[in-house]
């Protein structure tokens, strides 16, 4: 009897990762995430499963990022009622992300609604807080480098995939075939989190391939962040830095203290972290000691040089404030949330800067600021980009092609199948020339099912 893997997302693009894998009867969803980007692409996210969610056996998540996790309540308000196997890290994430991404929804739709910006009347949510903090109570937490059964007869095993906390590379056997899925792999050399591990041995490989077409560049986030902060700190301007709340945004905050305390910014250059999900994140660094390379030491230095922002009044009072300062905000491709007020308000000015801190997803706002258009549409109205636009090439959590080649080459044996995944066509197209001259591999289309 036959293995299978349907590509249900994650599969052309670099968002909504979803490979459902059958055998016996049973049904296996690795990954459950959303659409992000272009609109052909979000609208996936209204459209049914070709599998009826009641019919899911169980789901594994490789990590909390929205692209991996986000349909999650949409499943389980859909019918889906198993359980949902992750890291201790990924739940404590998707306690955060989960709710705040249906609350963002239910803004969302409130907001066009008012401004009657919509076509559909009314607009709805794709769901809601409601439902994701439902959603939450099927996740059950697994250690590292232990194998559990998620079905009967099927094991699984955790192994740490850098990237962010909880990010886990997932092998999983069944039938005597060993599977495994990279999920989002880090970088060896990363400011924030430590290396990912070696991959264990696999008769196929599901790796992800976001940077698959190039190469991180020499120069770290400190020096990438250093000269723009200095120029934006002189001439007395405000910085817009969207971030992704997981990862990116301590990323930054720990670059920045460092640059603080060696003397390359002004101590006093205020700093402001205006997202309450980034606020409750980054607090979970102190429970996952392990996973990344922040000692006490840093921990406290990025507390001190850092005004957390809570309420969504204390968001507002910011723009009364005087003098150069630095605005984190979620999200962190301007897909929605509080940074789309910021760039509402500061994007015109020459003196002002947009610090876009890593991949920008083909369709969103931060791809076409980053490929200099002039104007967005940004809250109902076009919006004039006259602020400096700085993009971070080094900030980036995902390895690059040679440390994905170098991951996946030090599998020995050598993988009878590798399947490029969660990447960008020009991406998965680049990497797999790369990736010829070791192992068989292919680019999977939307919605194949290819058996094993």
């Amino acid at each position: 009897m036959s293995v299978s893997i349907t590509f249900l997302g994650g599969a052309g693009t670099v968002t909504g990762s979803k490979y459902l894998v059958r055998h016996g009867g049973k049904a296996l969803l690795v990954d459950c995430g959303l659409f992000q980007g272009y609109k052909l692409l979000r609208e996936r996210n209204w459209q049914p499963l070709p599998v009826a969610p009641a019919a899911i056996d169980a789901v594994v998540l490789t990590h909390a990022h929205l692209d991996h996790s986000g349909y999650l309540p949409l499943l389980a308000r859909a019918g889906f009622g198993g359980p949902v196997f992750c890291t201790a890290g990924t739940r404590d994430l998707c306690a955060i992300l989960l709710p705040d991404s249906g609350h963002l929804q239910e803004e969302d739709a409130a907001y066009l609604n008012r401004h009657r910006l919509s076509r559909h009347q009314p607009a709805l949510p794709l769901y809601t807080r409601q439902d994701a903090l439902h959603s939450l109570h099927l996740l059950q937490p697994r250690p590292w480098q232990r194998t559990f059964e998620p079905l009967p007869g099927w094991q699984v095993r955790f192994s740490r995939a850098g990237h962010i906390l909880g990010a886990a590379s997932v092998l999983l056997q069944v039938d005597g075939r060993r599977i495994l899925f990279s999920g989002d792999l880090g970088r060896p050399d990363d400011l924030l989190m430590r290396a990912p591990e070696p991959p264990p041995p696999a008769d196929a490989v599901l790796v992800e391939s976001t940077y698959g077409d190039r190469s991180h560049p020499a120069s770290s986030v400190l020096d990438d962040i250093a000269a723009p902060l200095s120029r934006l700190a002189a001439r007395g301007g405000v910085a817009v830095v969207p971030v992704f709340a997981i990862g990116r945004a301590q990323t930054v905050l720990h670059a920045i203290a460092q640059l603080k305390q060696h003397g390359a910014l002004p101590s006093a250059l205020p700093v402001f972290l205006d997202s309450p999900m980034a606020v409750q994140a980054t607090q979970l660094y102190q429970d996952h000691r392990g996973e990344h390379r922040l000692d006490s030491a840093a921990l406290q230095a990025m507390a001190r040089g850092t005004t957390l922002v809570h309420s969504v009044e204390e968001s507002k009072a910011l723009a009364r404030l005087h003098g150069p300062r630095v605005i984190l905000s979620a999200s962190g491709m301007t897909t929605g949330g509080r940074v789309l007020h910021h760039l509402a308000l500061y994007a015109g000015d020459h003196r002002n800067m947009i610090l876009l801190t890593g991949h920008q997803a083909g369709g969103t706002r931060g791809a076409r600021i980053a490929a200099g258009e002039k104007t967005i549409k940004l809250l109902g109205r076009e919006l004039a980009i006259r602020a400096e636009v700085v993009q971070l090439a080094s900030a980036s959590a995902h390895a690059d092609a040679q440390q994905i080649e170098q991951w996946l080459t030090g599998m020995q044996p050598r993988p009878g199948q590798v399947f490029l995944v969660h990447g960008e066509p020009q991406a998965t197209q680049v990497l797999q020339a790369r990736l010829t001259g070791h192992c068989k591999v292919r680019i999977p289309e939307y919605g194949e099912t290819v058996a094993l």
